[in-house]
């Protein structure tokens, strides 16, 4: 490659230098490139490059779809890996360890992202390489010598009752109040309360079944004050949608994990995440010794 780019240089100088002063030029150009590694793509080639990793790509996100990974995880993936091809601009089977450790690292410094950040992107590129050698694409994962990226551990805030009692005096409607103390009695995950149906629920026994990750099912229990609201805003309701929440508007459509992020971010002026509710559940649990309970067997049980 370094010859060719030598000769298209000494070409185009035909015009402008005589013989000896081309062969010097070839001479200076040709100790200078031993010291650089340089690739000339023609434009087809950079598209074909391009294309195939593309079905590449494509085919992995479908092994993980089939998997049981999430929509929001999929589009993670391939958002990451995307932007990472686009980047290096290599076929895979070239793509080394120190190709992406230069990309990690140029990406950590060209971004605010932190430390945690550049260690999930790592695990992502960890994953597609894995399955790129379990599929026979390339020899070995280049990601396998790229350790974990050491990131300080942060206390996480969790809220006070104080804190519980503001966003419950925050909330304007009933529903709001259902989804925030639903949320707060069973530490569930923004998309499993996507995901519930009136039908799921059983306000005798005040339990419902979730659909988690992987697509496993476990019985969740809400509290005495979840299921008041809950029951007060289903009569509220004049909609014949499934869905346990839905819009306050026509046409009442089943609320997303953006519609209720939304709600809860609106209700802690962007300072609360639908997540803290898990750590908030996993806590209240640990100091009011619930994890002895017959409902749950240990407190990891509550965060499964």
């Amino acid at each position: 490659m370094r010859e060719l780019f030598v000769e298209k240089v000494i070409d185009t100088t035909g015009e402008f230098l005589d013989n000896n002063q081309r062969i010097k030029l070839k001479e200076i150009l040709t100790e200078i490139c031993l010291n650089y590694h340089i690739e000339i793509l023609e434009q087809n080639q950079k598209q074909e490059i391009q294309k195939n990793n593309e079905e590449i790509l494509k085919k992995f996100i479908s092994s993980k779809e089939i998997e049981g990974c999430s929509v929001r995880t999929l589009k993670y993936y391939k958002d990451n890996i995307t932007k990472m091809l686009d980047t290096v601009n290599l076929p895979i089977n070239e793509i080394t360890t120190e190709t992406l450790r230069n990309y990690l690292s140029n990406y950590k410094n060209n971004s605010t992202a932190g430390m945690v950040t550049i260690d999930n992107i790592r695990r992502t590129l960890s994953s597609f390489f894995a399955w790129l050698e379990n599929e026979d694409y390339i020899v070995k994962s280049p990601v396998r010598r790229i350790h974990k990226v050491k990131a300080t551990k942060k206390v996480k805030e969790t809220l006070t009752d104080e804190n519980l009692e503001k966003l419950r005096d925050t909330c304007s409607n009933v529903r709001d109040l259902a989804i925030l103390e639903l949320l707060i009695s069973t530490g569930m995950r923004v998309g499993e309360l996507t995901r519930l149906n009136i039908a799921d629920m059983n306000f005798q026994e005040r339990s419902c079944i979730v659909l988690g990750k992987g697509n496993s099912e476990r019985e969740v229990y809400f509290s005495a004050k979840s299921k008041m609201y809950i029951e007060k805003y289903l009569e509220t309701r004049t909609d014949d949608n499934e869905a346990l929440f839905v819009s306050l508007i026509k046409p009442y459509n089943r609320l997303g994990i953006s519609g209720i992020e939304i709600v809860i971010r609106n209700l802690g002026k962007n300072k609360v995440h639908p997540y803290k509710f898990r750590r908030i559940m996993a806590t209240m649990a640990i100091d009011k010794e619930v994890c002895q309970s017959n409902k749950y067997k240990n407190c990891s049980d509550i965060l499964k």
